[in-house]
């Protein structure tokens, strides 16, 4: 059954099936599937017409950049930097201090490379680490940043109260995540969003409604809370034809049993979000402290 909401009130669909030793594995061997599928940026595109994937992808990047105000020399954390795109793109076009933070070992080495690769090696750190076990001194960052990672996250809600004390006065944190439908959610929707978690490494999805929640509860004001659902469910479209086309399914089978099924839950989360079981949101809220 679904477990209770922060407040008591939504609940949050979870799964007691996915550990972080999953996830840290399913990263060191899925990252070479992700950059073959889809590019450097490890996150949905944004539709508005007929737009290449590359662009739709930076304009995701931009659209969360330019609502939490980043630009030269704001120190920002990527919590779940993946390969490092979103870091190096923005300290590469906005002059930004980044410092980014994921489970996989092979990631923290690609975006170390990527870094210095484009030239930003002194903008760019990546740290192998657990976003839930870091710690940083409060006030360190202007902006925490996370596309498409509080997904895997185990405790939201802590994690928030976290990052809301390594924000400076003022500062920002900017979020893009998968996100279950709002409720009531029937039967069917929970075995769809399930069947995402168990087969995307994610231990639960929260509601728009309890992301503004933890936010809140972590003593930030909420700026922006916005469904992009409709702009960016066409990444799952193109994924699966790039997979039906290509050949990295049989890549995918000879590596791992576990990335051929990650490939065949593309189609999954497609439905999840054509019926409503899945959103996706945009979340950017603001440090009050004086």
């Amino acid at each position: 059954m679904p477990r209770a909401g922060p407040r008591g009130g939504l609940p949050v669909i979870s799964t007691p099936l996915v550990r972080k030793a999953a996830i840290r594995r399913h990263y060191d061997l899925a990252t070479v599937f992700y950059r073959l599928l889809w590019g450097p940026h490890i996150h949905h595109g944004l539709w508005d017409a007929d737009e290449l994937p590359a662009v739709a992808t930076r304009r995701l990047i931009d659209l969360l950049a330019r609502e939490a105000r980043v630009g030269p020399g704001t120190r920002l954390l990527d919590v779940g930097c993946g390969m490092g795109g979103s870091a190096v793109y923005l300290a590469r076009h906005l002059g930004c201090d980044s410092t980014g933070l994921t489970l996989s070992p092979v990631q923290r080495a690609w975006a170390a490379t990527a870094a210095r690769w484009h030239g930003v090696g002194r903008r760019v750190r990546v740290l192998c680490r657990d976003a839930e076990a870091a710690r940083f001194r409060a006030g360190t960052f202007d902006v925490v940043w996370s596309v498409e990672c509080t997904e895997h996250l185990f405790d939201k809600p802590a994690f928030f109260q976290k990052a809301a004390r390594w924000l400076r006065p003022g500062g920002r944190v900017a979020i893009c995540a998968w996100l279950a439908g709002d409720e009531p959610h029937s039967p069917a929707a929970v075995r769809l969003v399930r069947d995402v978690c168990d087969g995307f490494l994610c231990p639960s999805l929260g509601t728009a409604r309890e992301y503004t929640d933890w936010l809140e509860d972590a003593g930030l004001q909420i700026r922006l809370a916005a469904d992009l659902t409709e702009r960016v469910s066409r990444t799952w479209e193109i994924c699966l034809d790039r997979v039906r086309r290509s050949r990295v399914g049989v890549l995918a089978r000879l590596v791992d049993r576990d990335q051929e099924q990650f490939l065949q839950h593309f189609a999954t989360i497609l439905e999840a979000y054509r019926t409503g079981a899945m959103k996706y949101g945009c979340f950017v809220a603001a440090s009050g402290r004086a």
